[in-house]
């Protein structure tokens, strides 16, 4: 998965600040970039014996926003769950010396497994399909059920108001994506469709669920796991940069958007009964991550599906935005600019229908 550097970095800066701060990885170093990672440039590193490393750093040039590209957050929780049941890869070392490679980064580990950029998890029997998928909503309970106080971590965010502090900031950072230019055609990013009546239906208290408390991920889905490479289970969950403290149904939600929403990887109708042969009904899914985590994300499951949707259409926004600035690091960054809009029509047509349905509730 990782091939030409489409992201220069000074291989020899970086080499000397490997030889007198990280020793155990033996110069020189080859190295490549990964074709995932949206936000973060990420690069495989291959040391003199052959030993494989990871490097993540924030992307070159003025940053759209303060609270993405977090690479310092990654590397936090990281090192914090190691002693934990949760699987993820160790982590070595952090860098905030912008001298050595332009921008902060961190170092981990390599893990070699399977990753599977289309959630429907092709080139396996229907039982593997099924175990996955099952560990994948095992992982997720685990790390839910981690208290942040025990690892010293419960200042790594604010415990209440989640959604109310998402739907602020996802609000400041969708303005800001919204009025950059694009270098070439000087046309603006724009707002988003229905984007304020989005806001209003979120900021409704009476419609949010009830204040919940766990560590969050922020984007887990089968695209950020590594799974072992000839069992079916997780042996590791990346791309941190959004994790902090908050409500789990966000966390739910997303590993379980494939069940109501396409991408451009999968069709929504591969998940449904009498689609791809070992994928769980979503109800399954969901006893599962509840018989982990010891919370019934059931009855809060179709506003969290919304709020899901939304945000990812602003996730969809800031690629075009990075694009605008040609700081995308991702070769399908294209593909999520040309779903963006439907992406936050579609946002619409579920607000609506989660409005409805409390409305016929409340009769």
């Amino acid at each position: 998965m990782a091939g030409p550097v489409r992201q220069p970095i000074d291989i020899a800066s970086l080499e000397a600040y490997i030889e007198s701060k990280l020793p155990l990885i033996q110069t020189p170093l080859d190295v490549k970039q990964f074709g995932f990672g949206q936000s973060n440039p990420t690069y495989q590193l291959i040391a003199a014996d052959g030993k494989q490393f990871v490097l993540r750093k924030k992307p070159p040039g003025k940053l759209l926003s303060k609270t993405a590209h977090q690479v310092e957050r990654e590397y936090q929780i990281l090192h914090a769950l190691q002693p934990t049941d949760v699987p993820v890869p160790r982590v070595y070392i952090l860098c905030e010396d912008h001298n050595v490679v332009g921008t902060p980064f961190y170092i981990m580990e390599f893990l070699d497994g399977r990753m599977f950029a289309n959630p429907s998890i092709p080139g396996v029997d229907a039982h593997e399909r099924r175990e996955m998928w099952h560990d994948a909503l095992r992982t997720l309970g685990k790390l839910h059920r981690v208290s942040p106080k025990s690892l010293g971590m419960d200042r790594f965010g604010k415990h209440t108001g989640f959604y109310d502090r998402q739907i602020s900031t996802l609000g400041r950072v969708s303005h800001v994506q919204a009025q950059t230019v694009d270098v070439d055609t000087k046309e603006p990013v724009g707002e988003l469709p229905h984007f304020q009546e989005n806001v209003r239906f979120f900021s409704n208290k009476a419609l949010q669920p009830r204040d919940r408390t766990t560590f969050v991920h922020g984007d887990f889905k089968i695209d950020n796991l590594v799974f072992h490479k000839t069992e079916p289970r997780v042996i590791g969950i990346l791309d941190w940069e959004m994790a902090t403290i908050g409500h789990p149904l966000s966390d739910i939600s997303n590993l379980t958007s494939p069940y109501y929403l396409d991408s451009a990887e999968h069709s929504r109708q591969s998940f449904q009964p009498g689609g791809t042969p070992g994928i769980p009904i979503r109800e399954q899914c969901l006893q599962w991550y509840a018989e982990v985590s010891g919370y019934d994300p059931r009855p809060d499951i179709d506003w969290g599906d919304a709020f899901f949707s939304f945000r990812g259409s602003i996730i969809m926004q800031g690629i075009a935005a990075r694009y605008a600035l040609r700081q995308a690091s991702s070769a399908r960054a294209l593909d999520y600019i040309k779903n963006m809009k439907p992406f936050a029509e579609e946002t619409y047509r579920r607000v609506k229908a989660v409005a409805e349905k409390s409305q016929r509730g409340r009769l």
